[in-house]
């Protein structure tokens, strides 16, 4: 490390904003950059956690980006999201960006706008269809989609899609469920389920979660993206009976 080291990041699960911070990060004097290659399953704390006992309690300040903390934070940690009960903080690129005074540009802006508040927050900004489709290939492309979860979203829409009057079920073959949604915008309610995990995205968020405070308490259920934002189960939290029941209730509601 730098001896003028004055900020560092620890990167949490790969998308494209968090690929867009490091790239705006790089090579910044005074900063430097821990990235261990985290997936949203598991992107906890305590995986940085040689780097943050060599840091903590000094004038560095630490900065964990959507990271779950599962072990004691030090005094100089600071805590970068925008779920669960910080969904109401901007993006995490715009936090990082305001900390290390950037100013954003239109394609960083799109990409804060998409990890916010998906394609209806671009299409705010003025992006066109070519942007749009551009940077959601492109997210996806950083969370891992391959080829082949793209033909498999294909196949989970043409076998398992069930249209009810005011939500659309689709059981997926593959963990990645942005290739679905993606497919299907625009929709009103979308509801994404495997045997161990479930996605909900669209009106009724925000109902949601306040049903299921004590699951998102217990960090097994995270949502953003505001009121018709997304919330779902972390994948594993649920046994698949408990899924299928959320299943349900949520397609009797919506009948």
């Amino acid at each position: 490390m730098e001896s003028n080291l004055h900020s560092l990041f620890f990167l949490g699960g790969y998308d494209l904003e968090m690929l867009t911070i490091k790239q705006m990060l790089e090579g910044r004097e005074g900063c430097a950059i821990m990235d261990k290659h985290l997936r949203w399953d598991n992107a906890c704390l305590s995986v940085y956690q040689e780097e943050l006992s060599r840091y903590a309690d000094t004038d560095v300040g630490i900065y964990g980006i959507e990271l779950q903390e599962d072990i004691a934070i030090p005094s100089n940690y600071h805590r970068i999201d925008h779920h669960n009960d910080w969904a109401d903080k901007s993006s995490s690129l715009e936090q990082v960006a305001e900390i290390v005074g950037v100013e954003l540009n239109h394609y960083q802006l799109l990409v804060a706008a998409n990890d916010r508040g998906y394609i209806p927050a671009m299409g705010a900004l003025g992006a066109s269809k070519e942007e749009i489709d551009d940077i959601r290939k492109k997210d996806r492309a950083a969370q891992g989609v391959s080829e082949e979860d793209e033909r498999l979203a294909e196949m989970a829409i043409a076998e398992n899609l069930n249209a009810y009057k005011g939500v659309t079920i689709v059981k997926a073959f593959s963990s990645f469920f942005s290739p679905i949604c993606d497919r299907l915008f625009p929709y009103q309610r979308l509801l994404i389920y495997t045997d161990s995990e479930w996605m909900f995205y669209g009106e009724g968020t925000t109902k949601l979660a306040e049903e299921l405070t004590s699951e998102i308490k217990d960090r097994h259920v995270y949502h953003g993206g505001g009121p018709a934002g997304y919330i779902g189960a972390v994948r594993g939290a649920f046994t698949t009976k408990d899924i299928y029941q959320f299943v349900n209730i949520i397609k009797q509601r919506y009948e």
